[in-house]
């Protein structure tokens, strides 16, 4: 099927990518006679000094030309030509990645030849755009800190940024990230990365040439995000032969270790080392390069440190409840009575993380009118990872495995084995003086598998006691109970060809595009079987388990893999009007429609079943289609307006509709969850479980449950795309000024609105609404009566539907003042605010979690909009460099510090437990409005004075008594965080070639180097603002107790962290150029 798309595009001669693919720069500009006459018909030839690439056009009405298709960097040399007038050269000229830089010529009529012009390589104002975008340059790659090594480090420059990768308060998992035009998304979502490659970066610094941050780019090629799209280019060879060697190394030595007045125990051993080489030249000059870079890195680093309790032992923050006593009887039991080794639960020794990438570039002109250039990238990656912290059957506990409250062991731990691979085909062609042409296609492999050090055996969950939510371990044991089976494949191929063609003051863009997707997905929770028991004792005596979790492959099958294959065709049209020299106007609309290439496995047995949608009419499933490919259309207009007609104030601006995409895993979420390839059965019937021993055969009691998709296992756990689902929408508003200031100076102020259109949302279709409330007190939400009123059907145990909602809207305001390289300095210094509020940020990778995870006053059915997770009010950043040579040029130093300060996140207060009986513990807390109505929720009176002097100190509660606690409503406290690079180079020159010797200092939180109150992190002393346990009714009003930490009430929100998380930490490096 796949083929005959191919071929049918091919032969239809024009493709348009409908991802958000920036590969190159363009220039624009007028050339006029000296008494300011449009000189029509004058030949403009750029030529990129480094490789000599040429590109040629003339001038059309009005004397004005663009150039598109062309190289990013330089330095470019432009000269305007015009038969009986002089010609004009400007030089210096430096294109930035997506961006047109203008360039305006006025030719003397004596034929008399213009003096050269060497322009500021980043003159303000000279670049001509309508919306919100950010540009980091290499030089900026190459100085500003980063210890990481990774893009994110860099597109922090965005005003517009926040926290976890998130731009304008939208999730990163709907930005989309480019490199070379290639796919670099995590396109499944199953991690809040949102590149490939699991913990490594899947491209290496050294190869990137420049990235931009695009927030509400107007141009209609580009697409696929409601956050922001991210491009990135690579280096490629020039006519002269460049290449460095570096390693980067840092260990635990180069971590601080005061935070406060805490002065931190022995670190545990870490150490990275970073060893990698880069190399690039001409095959033949001015027409053939090539460019090479392989990088390895190998990391260990702290694992886990928590340990048991022992009598006289150590106490502290890293002391579990759970004793050594019981964690050995556990362990001997079971390798004396099944032969199987838990491994041990204390001194596990480091984690480990390894992973090599290479990259090679070919670049080719062709001709003056044809340049091609192919580029494969390939990153391996291994990584150790902690067992799952909460997920199991109902009810999911509170405390992670490995904490105060529970252990595991060190087999019950788990890896990623990631591969990502990727290749790039790039021809850009001049077809005739009005035509261009970029022809594209990407070819992106990206595989995910776990490991496991346990041999196959069931996954145990042992409780004890009555803490928290009554639901945490106390001890946990066996494979890890997400990853037996468990890895991802996705490819995608992507067909691109961009066609302008320029009329007087138009210039037209058309085309098509085709996008394949596939994604396999192999997922079995609880493929080793699961186990919950209410006590070691229960355990060890061999007692009925209280829960039984299992998935199974039908027909004997042990490894299922749900497949998805998807294509996306868009048809996009769009003019570019130069109105006049000082105006520009931009104008088109795309649309984008989903092509669904292979059905799912239908099942007769879900879709005779009926449930409730969110308007509380029937549903049903038909899990064997997919939605309705509708046409959804994204008209944009922008402009950019010249004031003056000097660049020195720009007013610009837009408003267009913008389709993104989601995390696939949501999808693929419908045939894992079809009971067409699996089935995934969780008993919690004590009666049923009475005959349900533990037995270490991981599929002992698989013939207990149904074999074939035609009987549903009871507790089945469903899913669905509704049929009239489509992706992400948003409607976004945008306008801004930039004004040239003295200095070099450029100040941007700018205002960006943006409405869902179509938003995402989980819902549970077998979900009812609650039938009871409370019915007296202050807090009278609504309640179910028992567990049996829940489910709409009583066999199943959720039915979760991925749909669309129109509710959300954000506003941001942000303030740039920056200045270009100049005389060895450049800097820049933004303020931003937001403010974004959405129905559900999804916080969760399955359907189910992502739903259950929406806190609510009432059901996660039943939701507010809120703050999203994401808006981060207020965020500064700034950015200084400076550069110095000396001693003949033959040593030189810089300097660069990069500052953020915002809050470090958004946080709620919820019950600790189920209120509402819902099954969930996602209850908002009520805020009592004086110390007496607390009394009545909370009868002990020592409870009461003790929980009213912490809400009296808390900043959000105090200011929201007697009212409902809003989602993420509550902001975690300012940090201030300043990082630091230092580059010393020493260097001579033999030959024409110069030889730099560099060693460098990244310094990440330099404030907690100057001071140990500078710098550090903080957290909440109540995890997950769970401060009230609820405990019953008393006359209709809900009861509660006030949870302790560590035996005592807590008497404040926040604490500081205090781990090497908190303090600063360095990297040494040194590097050979040439």
């Amino acid at each position: 099927m796949f083929k005959r798309i191919f071929t049918l595009l091919v032969f239809s001669g024009l493709f348009i990518t409908a991802m958000s693919q920036v590969t190159s720069g363009s220039m624009t500009g007028t050339v006029k006679s000296s008494q300011g006459e449009p000189l029509v018909g004058a030949t403009i030839t750029a030529t990129h000094v480094p490789t000599g690439t040429v590109y040629r056009v003339q001038t059309t009405k009005g004397g004005q030309f663009d150039i598109p298709n062309m190289k990013p960097g330089g330095p470019y040399t432009v000269e305007a030509t015009y038969v009986d007038h002089g010609k004009g050269i400007k030089s210096d000229i430096i294109l930035q990645l997506g961006d047109q830089y203008r360039v305006d010529f006025a030719l003397s009529q004596s034929g008399e030849e213009l003096k050269e012009v060497v322009v500021s390589s980043q003159a303000a104002n000279r670049v001509v755009k309508s919306g919100a975008s950010t540009n980091v340059n290499n030089r900026q790659i190459t100085t500003l800190p980063s210890i990481s090594r990774s893009i994110n480090d860099f597109t922090r420059l965005t005003p517009q940024g926040g926290n976890s990768s998130s731009f304008n308060g939208r999730d990163g998992r709907y930005n989309n990230i480019t490199i070379d035009g290639a796919n670099f998304n995590n396109n499944f979502g199953l991690s809040s990365n949102n590149l490939p490659g699991g913990d490594a970066q899947p491209i290496s610094l050294d190869a990137i040439e420049q990235l931009t941050v695009n927030v509400s780019p107007y141009d209609v090629k580009q697409g696929n995000f409601t956050g922001a799209g991210i491009s990135a280019i690579t280096k490629s060879g020039t006519n002269t032969f460049t290449g460095s060697a570096y390693t980067f190394f840092r260990d635990q030595s180069f971590n601080g270790r005061n935070v406060k007045d805490v002065k931190l125990g022995e670190q545990q051993k870490s150490k990275t080392t970073i060893y990698g080489g880069r190399i690039g030249g001409p095959i033949i000059k001015n027409k053939l390069f090539f460019f090479l870079n392989l990088e390895n890195e190998t990391r260990t680093y702290p694992g886990l440190n928590w340990l048991a309790t022992r009598p006289g032992g150590p106490t502290g923050t890293n002391v579990s409840r759970t004793t050594a006593a019981d964690l050995d009887a556990v362990s001997a039991y079971l390798q004396s009575q099944y032969g199987y080794s838990t491994g041990a639960y204390e001194n596990l020794g480091n984690f480990e993380s390894e992973n090599t990438k290479v990259l090679g570039r070919i670049d080719w002109n062709i001709s003056d009118n044809h340049k091609f250039s192919v580029r494969y990238n390939r990153v391996k990656s291994t990584n150790d990872q902690v067992t799952n912290g909460t997920s199991a059957p109902n009810p999911r506990a509170s405390s992670n495995r490995w904490s105060n409250n529970s252990m595991s062991y060190a087999n019950s731990l788990y890896g990623f084995e990631d591969i990502v691979s990727s290749w790039t085909f790039d021809l850009t062609s001049k077809l005739g003086k009005r035509v261009n042409n970029q022809f594209l296609v990407t070819l992106t492999n990206i595989e995910t598998n776990r490991t496991s050090p346990s041999s196959p055996f069931p996954f145990v969950d042992i409780r004890d006691g009555d803490i928290a939510s009554g639901s945490d371990a106390y001890i946990s044991f066996g494979y890890e109970l997400f990853s037996w089976q468990n890895s991802v494949k996705n490819k995608v191929y992507t067909f691109t060809d961009n066609v302008s063609f320029s009329s007087g003051i138009h210039n037209f863009t058309a085309g098509i595009s085709y996008d394949y997707l596939y994604f396999g997905n192999s997922f079995l929770r609880y493929g080793t079987s699961y186990y919950r028991f209410n006590s070691v004792s229960d355990f060890l005596t061999n007692q009925a388990p209280t829960a039984y979790g299992l998935t199974y492959g039908y027909n004997g099958k042990t490894d299922p893999i749900a497949d998805l294959k998807f294509g996306q065709l868009a048809l996009y049209f769009q003019d570019e009007m130069k109105i006049n020299d000082r105006f520009k106007l931009l104008a088109g609309i795309r649309v984008d429609k989903a092509i669904y290439l292979q059905d799912p496995p239908s099942n007769s047995a879900i879709a005779a079943k009926t449930f409730r949608d969110m308007d509380g009419q029937a549903y049903t499933f038909d899990v064997g289609s997919w939605p309705k490919g509708k046409l959804l259309a994204s008209p944009r207009i922008g402009f950019n307006w010249d004031v003056k007609g000097n660049r020195d104030m720009i007013v610009r601006g837009g408003t267009g509709i913008f389709t993104g995409r989601l995390p696939f895993v949501w999808y693929t979420n419908q045939p894992t969850n079809s009971y067409g390839l699996q089935a995934t059965v969780e008993v919690t019937s004590a009666a049923q479980l009475a005959s349900m021993p533990f037995n270490p055969d991981p599929l002992a009691y698989v013939n207990m449950f149904p074999q074939s998709s035609s009987t549903l296992p009871s507790g089945a756990s469903l899913a669905i795309v509704d049929k009239n689902f489509v992706f992400p929408q948003v409607w976004r508003t945008s306008l801004a000024m930039d004004k040239r200031l003295p200095w070099n100076l450029l100040l941007t102020v700018e205002a960006i609105y943006t409405k869902d259109i179509n938003a995402i949302l989980q819902y549970n279709a077998n979900m009812n609404a609650p039938d009871a409330s409370f019915t007296a007190g202050p807090d009278m939400r609504p309640r179910f009566s028992s567990s049996a009123a829940r489910a709409v059907d009583a066999t199943v145990r959720e039915a979760m539907v991925l749909t669309n909602s129109s509710k959300g809207h954000g506003f941001s305001f942000s303030t740039l003042l920056s200045r270009s390289f100049r005389n060895g300095f450049y800097g820049q210094i933004s303020y931003s605010f937001n403010s974004t509020k959405d129905l559900s940020s999804n916080p969760g990778s399955q359907a189910a979690s992502a739903w259950s995870n929406i806190n609510s006053i009432r059901t996660s059915n039943d939701i507010d909009l809120a703050l999203s997770a994401y808006s981060i009010p207020h965020r500064v950043t700034a950015v200084v460099s400076y550069r110095k040579e000396y001693l003949n040029k033959n040593m030189a130093t810089t300097i660069s510090l990069f500052y953020e300060g915002m809050s470090q996140g958004r946080f709620f207060y919820r019950y600790s437990n189920d209120m509402n009986n819902d099954g969930l513990t996602n209850d908002l807390m009520y805020i009592p409005k004086d110390r007496a109505e607390a009394g009545t929720l909370i009868p002990d009176a020592t409870q009461a004075d003790a929980f009213w002097a912490y809400l009296e100190q808390d900043k959000y509660l105090s200011k929201h008594k007697g009212e409902y606690a809003e989602n993420y409503g509550a902001l975690l406290p300012w940090l201030s965080n300043i990082d630091l690079k230092l580059l010393q180079d020493f260097s001579i020159k033999t030959g024409a070639t110069r030889h730099t010797l560099q060693f460098s200092v990244d310094i990440l939180n330099f404030g907690n180097l100057l001071s140990k109150n500078w710098g550090y992190k903080s957290q909440q002393v109540v995890n997950n603002g769970g401060l009230l346990r609820y405990t019953g009714m008393a006359s209709g009003v809900p009861q509660f107790t006030f949870n302790q930490v560590s035996g005592n009430y807590p008497t404040k929100t926040f604490q500081p962290v205090e781990s090497v998380i908190s303090t600063w930490g360095l990297q040494l490096g040194l590097r050979y150029s040439f």
